[in-house]
């Protein structure tokens, strides 16, 4: 495996800033690959692993860079846990661990460092030099993957028959001998409305972004 540096230059390259998330998430990713003794994630050993994120955040993209796991190969799993936590599968051995943040860990970066007054600037200092049992917890835990959520799996596509979209890996609802897919099964549930075609009047064309910009944990 790469340096902590090196991955981390990989890792602030890849979500477009370095902070105190990204540190966390590279140091996270490196423990758990250490842990079960996969020298390569992103190499030789790169169909070993699977991993489970709980939280959609800068260190998810760090752990990404470090494993080589992710979404488009199904080898990184999203569970939206609101979690800084992370768990790490060896598919040949059968282990896993699950990793998270200690919330300890910006304490001990205040302690560290009390005359930064930046938050941030802090824990990015801190989060380089606190060893690991300050930083996380770790548990081994047993995960049960399903065949269908390899990768690499393929599976039958079917089609809505409401909307007529395809439909992957059995994400559907059977109901009244009809399948669905999710959002037509559920149209409440879904995380859009349809509005048709044509641009609504009045209203702007594209998404404006108004939330409160990236920060470290």
């Amino acid at each position: 495996m790469e340096s902590f540096d090196d991955l981390l230059k990989l890792a602030e390259t890849a979500h477009g800033h370095l902070c105190a998330g990204q540190i966390l998430g590279v140091r996270m990713a490196m423990l758990g690959c250490r842990r079960l003794g996969i020298e390569e994630p992103r190499g030789k050993d790169r169909k070993r692993l699977v991993t489970y994120v709980e939280i959609d955040r800068c260190a998810t993209d760090a752990i990404g860079v470090v494993t080589g796991c992710r979404l488009g190969k199904r080898a990184l799993k999203f569970r939206d846990w609101g979690k800084m936590a992370a768990t790490f599968v060896d598919l040949d051995s059968g282990r896993a661990l699950r990793i998270a943040a200690l919330e300890s860990s910006k304490a001990r970066a205040r302690e560290l460092y009390p005359e930064i007054e930046n938050k941030n600037k802090q824990q990015m200092l801190a989060y380089r030099e606190l060893p690991d049992e300050e930083l996380f917890s770790e548990e081994w835990v047993s995960v049960r993957i399903e065949p269908k959520e390899f990768p690499g799996y393929k599976g039958e596509r079917i089609a809505c028959a409401e909307c007529g979209e395809g439909i992957n890996y059995e994400r559907f609802v059977e109901r009244n001998g009809r399948i669905l897919c999710f959002a037509c099964a559920d149209p409440e549930a879904r995380y859009y409305q349809p509005l048709g075609s044509e641009i609504p009047e009045n209203e702007p064309a594209t998404l404006t972004f108004s939330g409160a910009r990236c920060e470290c944990p």
